[in-house]
């Protein structure tokens, strides 16, 4: 099968992960895979396999102005439609909203089919009122639409006409590889301590504020535990500000990126998420099926897709209650019994969101997407 994998970067982020794991699990199993990015080459971090074709349109630009902006657009779906004519693949994927409408438009009379993918829970992200119509206009005529989760196929029918959409979670593979840059947990936290961990980029959807306010309201009851966040972003000075108003310098840790996040699965106590929406959070995922016991706002949309509260780890209702998250914290910080239940539950996670269950998952796609049919007639 020859897949084409189209998408804006490949930078580090959720979606290029998914892209890379895939690309190279596909390649493994036999599969012609290329993947064709909008941004060039020089700001890819997730390795690929020799034998995954790489493309880079180098075709990213800010545009000063709507005409701008849909000139530059039509230069993509030509460029991308010339590697299109070029490779003659028998499915292209869209990795994300605008990756997939240019997709779409690229791949309108040629013979291969077409999937388009959204990578967090529509609503929350922020698009112009030029892209959702895009949107709503396009996907309905995808041959097939994959989503994260049953929430997100739910309004992509309801909002965007969409009557094929299947729900695929992103795969993860255990052992997490290791890449650059290292952080090792030592330079950061003592052995003697014990570590609550949140991962993610340093962004206001994340909620890193609330779990800092939650977090110091209940610091002197949990004098042997740090709280470490692991990522980098924006909201890094503001959030060294509330820690450092707060006085918890030495209690709360924001070391930077971490390419060894397996490492900080290891040393973790207790893994925390307190974002305002999610489109799937791989890194609860991975946390879960390393082992840890996990605490997540409900947020829109995922955690309620990987976490049965009290069974193998505890959600909390109100989004942003930082009342709440304290006390669902306290709870397992205090207990080592009930933690250690939780984190024993929380490793099934490794089969229900396996990498080889996602290919399973993906090859029924191609079927409802009619791939295996193009195939059979020559595309």
């Amino acid at each position: 099968m020859k897949i084409l994998m189209f998408i804006y970067c490949m930078h580090c982020g959720g979606a290029e992960r998914t892209t890379a794991s895939l690309a190279n699990e596909w390649v493994a199993r036999g599969a012609d895979v290329t993947v064709v990015s909008i941004e060039s080459t020089d700001v890819d971090f997730y390795p690929l396999h020799p034998a995954v074709r790489r493309i880079a349109l180098n075709a990213a630009s800010v545009s000063p102005g709507a005409l701008a902006a849909l000139g530059a657009n039509f230069e993509r779906v030509r460029a991308l439609r010339e590697v299109l004519r070029e490779l003659k693949p028998d499915v292209v994927l869209g990795i994300m909203t605008v990756a997939s409408v240019l997709a779409i438009l690229a791949t309108r009379g040629l013979p291969c089919k077409v999937i388009a993918t959204e990578h967090t829970h529509p609503p929350m992200l922020p698009l112009s009122r030029t892209w959702q119509q895009l949107r709503r206009w396009t996907f309905r005529s995808a041959d097939l639409v994959v989503a994260l989760t049953g929430d997100s196929k739910h309004w992509l029918e309801k909002n965007c006409e969409c009557t094929d959409v299947c729900v695929i979670p992103p795969p993860f593979t255990l052992p997490i590889p290791r890449l650059e840059p290292t952080l090792m947990p030592d330079a950061v936290v003592g052995r003697d301590r014990r570590v609550l961990l949140a991962v993610g980029r340093l962004s206001e959807e994340k909620g890193f504020h609330n779990l800092i306010d939650a977090f110091s309201s209940i610091v002197s009851t949990v004098s042997a535990w740090d709280l470490v966040i692991v990522g980098e972003g924006d909201e890094r000075p503001a959030l060294q500000k509330q820690i450092d108003d707060a006085d918890l310098r030495d209690r709360i840790h924001l070391p930077g990126r971490a390419g060894n996040i397996a490492d900080w699965y290891e040393r973790a106590d207790l893994y925390v998420l307190s974002s305002r929406f999610e489109g799937f959070p791989m890194a609860l995922t991975e946390a879960m099926a390393s082992g840890i016991a996990a605490v997540s706002y409900d947020c829109d949309c995922g955690p309620r897709d990987i976490i049965r509260h009290g069974e193998n780890g505890l959600l909390v209702k109100e989004v942003g209650d930082t009342r709440m998250l304290a006390e669902a914290l306290q709870r397992l910080m205090l207990s080592d019994v009930e933690r250690l239940r939780l984190a024993t539950r929380a490793a099934g996670l490794r089969e229900s969101f396996s990498l080889d269950k996602a290919i399973s998952l993906w090859r029924d796609a191609f079927v409802a997407a009619g791939v295996e049919e193009t195939r059979r007639v020559g595309a």
